[in-house]
């Protein structure tokens, strides 16, 4: 079904876009190869889809291609051919949004997803339940009210519909009132009961997106209200679904190179949001967000570059702490530096830097307090393993306790290689004196626990980080370095040290249980800070928490406190 856009719309596309010219028989898209950087809007002609060869679809005036492959990231599922001179318009990922504006594209690309998936081909995305897209408790009003008032409703809670009360239940929707009050000549004082539709058409919460593309296609319908044991919890419209595809981490990092900077956060945080809706494990999010954090950075560089010429020797861009170890959700302090091939060239690559750093800067990543960052720390790779071998031989204990996150170099553009410097730290890290100050560090938060192992909450609120997840990392520095491990992950620290022996099976998989508890505590109150307008933060308060996560919680600082005091007696530290 091709799209029948409004001249204003249409040419706000063109505002956007190319129109690119293929002759018949010219492949615009390949099964299977490289995926799609833009869809195409055909303007003239038509295109076959093919696949393993055989014609499956055809597309013509009005119709999309490409799309699926776009916001998947995934190769093209068809090979798209010219069968008659073909002219498209050739569009980039944010003309996504211009078309789900407008109801009948949003139906049309709704269709076209449908169409695709009885072809056989089933996003994962779309294997989800549809509830992960409900973003809002249901809105009703009664069957009585006036339509006048139902408008003034919708328009105040930015919705496109309402559930109508009584038995059965009905749905209002912004068509309805378009279509059945304003083109009927209706008075404004009409009950909403005369215009509304009956009875609900609604599936269960837990069914698979692609259930609900193809219901709501069959029966017409641009809104789907979900039930949970015969009741509604929410509503989702045909835009929610298509949107849905373009909330992927995959599709973000094919943005990343045209993103505004000063989006990046925002962007950030809703897909972070998306993510935790979907139950993905709350570590396996700092991963994807580490992954984007990482094309950021060589987006900068590149742009460095760029501006300032090519460099003049190998350099490497380095990053440390919850970075390094791809332990950050939402965006935290900076921490980097340069490694460079040599001295020398001090004008450059303190210009590359500064345009780094501040570009993160502007991203939403506040500047480092303890000056952790390119703009402070570049050296020579003679220099840095100077600076490690300070640390690891005669290390002051505040000094360590500061610097334990040069532990967790990861490089993320490498020109000049972290070998020599992964070599020192495993050669090192076994001496003694170094693994007793890094106890000694690791040592040094503490659990807020007070008489008989109660929580002690100043204000009534308890700051996670410090009492938890950093004597955690800590922890599992000390003990994957023990180990010999090159690992960065606080859990696979924490696995390297049981294999080895260091730690015993009990208390790697306890200390591995508690920090995923914590940092998805943490997680969920901060996206939650996020939605009421608050800044994020580390601290909670106990009031907000339930029974079963204050008594989980209570666990996790026992079991923290027990191994740091084994780790007292192990390194003969006094507490």
């Amino acid at each position: 079904m091709g799209l029948e856009l409004p001249e204003t719309l249409l040419e706000a596309l063109r505002g956007l876009g190319e129109e690119v010219f293929h002759p018949e028989g010219a492949e615009v898209l390949s099964e299977g190869g490289a995926r799609a950087e833009r869809f195409f809007l055909v303007l003239e002609g038509r295109a076959g889809l093919y696949r393993g060869g055989k014609k499956a679809l055809e597309a013509g005036p009005g119709e999309v291609l490409g799309l699926p492959s776009l916001l998947s990231g995934e190769p093209p599922a068809f090979t798209v051919r010219a069968e008659t001179p073909l002219r498209l318009l050739a569009l980039p990922p944010e003309a996504l949004h211009l078309l789900l504006k407008e109801p009948r594209a949003a139906q049309a690309l709704l269709e076209g997803l449908a169409e695709r998936l009885a072809q056989g081909r089933e996003e994962t995305a779309l294997l989800r339940p549809a509830k992960t897209l409900v973003r809002r408790p249901p809105l009703f009003v009664p069957r009585e009210a006036e339509v006048a008032e139902a408008a003034r409703r919708m328009r105040e809670a930015r919705v496109s519909s309402l559930l109508v009360e009584g038995e059965p239940l009905g749905i209002l929707t912004d068509r309805d009132l378009r279509n059945r009050v304003l083109a009927e000549g209706l008075s404004p004082r009409t009950p909403v009961e005369r215009v509304a539709s009956f009875p609900l058409l609604a599936l269960p919460a837990d069914t698979p997106l692609y259930e609900a593309v193809a219901f709501m296609v069959e029966r017409g319908i641009h809104h789907l209200p979900l039930l949970e044991e015969g009741r509604v919890v929410g509503v989702i419209t045909h835009t929610d679904l298509l949107e849905a595809q373009t909330q992927s981490p995959l599709f973000l990092l094919r943005r990343i190179e045209r993103l505004d900077l000063h989006q990046y956060g925002q962007e950030v945080a809703r897909l972070v949001e998306g993510l935790w809706r979907e139950g993905l494990p709350p570590l396996e999010i700092g991963g994807v967000v580490a992954s984007l954090n990482d094309a950021l950075i060589r987006r900068l560089l590149k742009e460095a570059e760029a501006r300032l010429g090519p460099p003049p020797f190998p350099y490497t861009f380095m990053v440390f702490g919850s970075e390094g170890r791809r332990e950050q959700a939402l965006l935290t302090d900076q921490d980097n530096a340069l490694v460079l091939a040599q001295e020398g060239e001090e004008a450059y690559f303190e210009a590359l830097a500064q345009e780094v750093v501040e570009g993160l800067h502007r991203a939403g990543f506040p500047y480092c307090q303890g000056g952790y960052m390119a703009t402070r720390h570049r050296r020579s790779l003679e220099a840095w393993l100077q600076v490690f071998r300070s640390y690891l031989r005669a290390p002051e204990p505040q000094a360590l306790l500061e610097a334990q996150i040069f532990f967790d170099f990861r490089a993320v553009h490498e020109g000049v290689s972290l070998e020599p410097l992964e070599a020192l730290v495993q050669e090192e890290a076994q001496r003694g004196v170094f693994l007793y100050h890094l106890a000694r560090a690791s040592l040094g938060f503490r659990p807020p626990l007070g008489f008989l192992g109660r929580i002690q909450a100043p204000g009534g609120r308890v700051d996670l980080k410090r009492g938890g997840i950093a004597p955690i990392v800590s922890l599992a520095r000390l003990y994957g370095l023990l180990a010999g491990s090159r690992e960065r992950s606080t859990l696979k620290r924490l696995k390297a040290a049981a294999q080895k022996g260091v730690l015993s099976q009990a208390t790697a998989e306890g200390l591995a249980e508690a920090y995923a508890f914590l940092f998805g505590l943490r997680l969920k109150h901060q996206l939650q800070a996020l939605k009421e307008g608050r800044p994020p933060g580390n601290e909670v308060a106990l009031k907000d928490l339930t029974p079963g996560e204050e008594r989980r919680l209570k666990e996790a600082f026992g079991l923290i406190a027990q191994v740091q005091a084994s780790t007292a007696e192990r390194f003969q530290i006094r507490l």
